[in-house]
């Protein structure tokens, strides 16, 4: 791949990363993350099991942006009531969803203090 090619994607992913900064939903999980980091200073865990917790933070954080594609592609379709584009909505909050509990019960499992 050629350099410009790269640029070009990195360019397009520091765009993407700025409108994900404006979503409300995406700025709240980047803040428990800046409180998973306060906590783990404090714990005593490995840090494999620092690793883990920061992974399946990493999955919230990737389920919201998918999220947050979704809608926006929805919404682009049409600002209409619909039962199609409320069930990929539904889906798409369902995927945040089962990552924040899998990010929860990762950390309830492994943070030690």
């Amino acid at each position: 791949m050629h350099f410009s090619k790269l640029l070009k994607a990195f360019v397009h992913s520091i765009s993407g990363i700025r409108f994900l900064l404006k979503e409300r939903a995406f700025v709240q999980e980047i803040f428990l993350g800046v409180l998973l980091c306060v906590t783990l200073v404090f714990s005593q865990n490995t840090i494999d099991e620092i690793l883990y917790i920061f992974s399946s933070y990493a999955l919230v954080l990737i389920s919201e942006s998918f999220n947050t594609c979704i809608e926006t592609i929805v919404d682009r379709i049409s600002s209409e009531k619909n039962p199609l584009s409320k069930k990929a909505k539904d889906i798409g909050s369902a995927t945040v969803f089962i990552a924040l509990l899998h990010l929860g019960t990762v950390a309830l499992l492994l943070i030690k203090f």
